[in-house]
């Protein structure tokens, strides 16, 4: 026999016996591949006795340890520890006062201050049984937590195997907190990490020790995937649909479809019934959206929304969509949009279209039929039924850049007496330009080629409108630039400085275009953005005549570490060589002027969280201010955010003779270490009245959020001359772990307040390793 005296080792409190073989000719010093010992009787006498015999199991799994105060053998497959005793293995830790391990069954039963640690997962309570390496058994009065999330106690679980785990009379809290302010508590608890699901059989949410949901069947995911099940209701209250809610239904029907049903009841309008359901595939996706109202309770119709959105790849650079959009009747968003899932804002054009696309190398074509769904006091467009568009362009060809643009389209519109027709247009160019590093000389000749056959004229229209039109517009343009650039000191801080001096000339000779069709052309915005572009029209049934030059200036200060831009001061103005006759409409007046109105921009990020931008339109001649936006903002930190804007525009016909005068103050700041007061308010100085407004706040605790703010908002549609506005209560409820309750706070809370930062997220998940014992 092998004995191990005590008087070797005097204070000897844990004895180690490794699960290693070895080969039956070697000596006891040498060891081979890993095998089981097996533990026969003995007797012990100043310490303990084991038996030399050794027998190889093949297919045992991981090696066993045992640790312990007292060690004694039954019989060579059996083995009882007391005191501070252990059994481990490669993933798994059983620990308690006294363990009993029996090798040929696999089985530990563990009594008093019982833990075990599996991966990372802890379970506590005073006896456990379990057979180690098919991960089974079952643990009596247990509390429990698991490293990715989730924690609670029971009366009984039971491990069925590494994924599935069941509760009996327990609880489940996906809450980090050592004292979880939620809980579930339910009569069976089902938890399926393999499947990311937990069940709870007659479970009962509570907040704070106080019950607020209740249901014989709850289902919930237990990481952050998707999981069929009860969303979180969406509540609101508003005054075009009074009490508000949503119970959706999630179905996630395979990893790439999902389908969300979505019941919702209107105490002022009724029950309404949605349907979105998602798809994708490496060749295809897209999404359908149905919502229906059998019966309004106000309008006493039905109504209905249908959205649906599929891109498909068919092969050889060749694709096809479809997007189409509807709703039943032209005041649907102004009654139902507010609150809904998936709708946001005011929309008054709806898009019906179809087509199919092709993209390879220098070419691309596009062919589609388009119509529109309008709704007042928005007006129609034309709609294009069919259209062909292909376009051709290569770069860098010996120098040139060249291409060109080719159109076919119908145009229809619903609209009675206006003028209906097809129109060809041919749009080549050609320019060859210098680019180096400290200027850029771009010149540029480009035509239009246009024709028109018109099936329709408008009674309105002149009574010598010719049904057919052709026109051919050359329009030359040089575009360049110079780059300076050197070294600043400003603060006692290095700072690049560059001066970039631009000219940009377009000439386009007149031709006579009163008589063309508007079917998708409008004068252009004037702004930074469209100043230094060859035609003051969008669109392509007006070319501008023009013999101009728009000269402009802008200084940039960067970093000279890290390259950031840090502010940036930009001045710009065209000046007109001879008069432009052409206009949006006949007998337009033309404008009489040398030059343009005066653009000027400014834009900083400066130290401490500041940052400012401004842009202004200035009329010289008169010496008027045309349109002006001033912004500021200061952010020294997360969470930290406060700005302050100003906008005017001179009344003009499009604002029916009324300026626009506002100001808008938007903030985020922590009135606590826990509570965020959130808010935006925009004043017409004019009208002395609010525009809009949302007021709110948030708080975050460690294991829940809350967020509650009141909107006021324009809906954008005239009613009796005056703008109809609406109020609506957004909330937000979230239970750390388990889901978040929100009918469109978080993301209002974005739009409002440039700068918003979203409540801290709750931290990592530790590691398996994390609390290694």
């Amino acid at each position: 026999m092998l004995t191990l005296p005590q008087s070797t080792h005097p204070r000897l409190s844990s004895l180690l016996i490794a699960l290693l073989a070895l080969p039956a000719s070697a000596p006891l010093t040498a060891f081979s591949q890993p095998r089981e010992l097996v533990i026969s009787a003995g007797a012990p006498v100043s310490g303990l006795t084991l038996a030399p015999r050794l027998e190889e199991h093949p297919g045992q799994g991981a090696a066993r340890f045992v640790l312990g105060d007292q060690v004694e053998a039954q019989g060579e497959q059996e083995v009882t520890v007391s005191g501070s005793a252990e059994v481990r293995t490669s993933t798994t830790v059983i620990k308690g006062d006294r363990l009993h391990y029996d090798a040929a069954t696999d089985q530990a039963d563990a009594y008093g201050n019982v833990r075990i640690i599996n991966k990372g997962n802890t379970f506590s309570g005073p006896e456990a049984h379990l057979k180690i390496k098919e991960n089974e058994g079952y643990m009596l009065s247990p509390s429990y937590r698991f490293t990715a999330g989730g924690s609670g106690n029971a009366q009984r679980i039971d491990v069925l195997d590494p994924e599935r785990i069941v509760i009996t009379r327990g609880s489940y809290t996906g809450c980090p907190c050592l004292q979880p302010a939620w809980n579930i508590k339910a009569s069976h608890v089902e938890l399926d990490k393999a499947n990311n699901l937990g069940v709870a059989r007659n479970g009962v949410l509570f907040f704070q020790q106080v019950p607020l949901f209740a249901s014989p069947y709850l289902s919930f995911p237990l990481a952050n995937q998707r999981v069929s099940g009860l969303l979180p209701p969406v509540v609101a209250l508003g005054s075009t649909a009074g009490v508000d809610a949503t119970l959706p239904y999630y179905f996630n029907i395979a990893p790439n479809r999902d389908l969300t049903l979505y019941p919702r009841y209107m105490s002022r309008r009724g029950m309404q019934l949605g349907a979105d359901y998602r798809y994708l595939s490496p060749t295809y996706s897209g999404s359908i959206n149905v919502e229906y109202l059998p019966h309004d309770e106000v309008m006493q119709s039905r109504r209905y929304a249908i959205r649906v959105q599929h891109a498909q790849e068919l092969g050889n650079s060749l694709g096809a969509y479809v997007n189409y959009n509807r709703v039943s009747d032209y005041t649907y968003p102004e009654d139902l949009t507010a609150g809904n899932m998936f709708m946001n804002g005011m929309q008054l054009l709806y898009q019906q279209e179809a087509g199919l696309t092709y993209n390879r190398g220098p070419w691309s074509a596009l062919a589609r039929v388009q119509r529109w769904q309008t709704l007042p006091p928005s007006f129609a467009p034309y709609g294009r039924e069919p259209e062909l568009n292909v376009k051709y362009e290569r770069y860098d060809a010996y120098g040139f850049d060249f291409g060109a643009q080719a159109n076919y389209s119908r145009f229809k519109i619903t609209t009675a007496d206006l003028t209906e027709g097809d129109r060809v247009f041919l749009s080549p160019y050609l320019s060859y330009p210098l680019l180096s590093t400290a200027y850029f000389i771009v010149p540029k000749l480009q035509y239009h080629l246009a024709a028109y056959d018109l099936s329709a004229i408008a009674s309105m229209a002149s009574a010598s409108q010719p049904r057919h039109l052709n026109t051919a517009i050359p329009t030359l343009s040089l575009d360049s630039g110079l780059i300076f650039e050197r070294s600043v000191r400003f603060f006692g801080k290095e700072y690049i400085q560059t001066l970039e001096p631009r000219l940009y000339y377009v000439y386009t000779p007149y031709r006579e275009q009163n008589f063309m069709p508007l079917f998708d052309t409008a004068e252009a915005d004037f702004g930074l953005a469209e100043i230094y572009t060859e035609n003051s029209f969008v669109g392509n049934d007006r070319i501008a005549d023009t013999n101009r030059l728009t000269a402009g200036i802008t200084t940039r200060f960067s970093d000279s570490v890290t390259g950031d831009e840090r502010g940036r001061l930009v001045a710009a103005q065209q000046y007109y060589f001879q008069q432009q006759r052409v206009t949006l409409l006949p007998n337009q007046p033309n404008r009489m002027a040398n030059h343009s109105d005066l653009l000027l921009g400014a834009a900083f990020r400066l130290g401490a969280g500041f940052s400012s931008e401004t842009a202004v339109q200035f009329n010289a001649d008169n010496n008027e201010l045309i349109r002006s936006n001033l912004g500021f903002g200061w952010s020294p930190a997360d969470r930290k955010v406060f700005n302050l804007a100003y906008r005017y525009t001179r009344a003009n016909p499009t604002l029916n003779y009324q300026p626009i005068k506002q100001a808008v103050i938007s903030a985020q700041w922590p009135l606590s270490r826990r509570l965020y007061g959130v808010g935006r308010l925009n004043y017409g100085l004019d009208s002395h009245r609010l525009v809009d407004s949302l007021l709110g706040f948030q708080y975050d605790a460690d294991c829940w959020a809350f967020g509650l703010a009141i909107q006021r908002f324009a809906n954008g549609i005239e009613l009796s001359g005056a703008n109809a506005t609406g109020t609506r209560v957004l909330a937000q409820l979230e239970f750390k772990g388990l889901s978040r309750i929100d009918n469109g706070l978080i993301e209002q809370l974005r739009t409002s307040v440039p700068g918003y930062v979203g409540l801290p997220p709750p931290p990592p998940p530790p590691s398996r390793f994390s609390n290694y014992e």
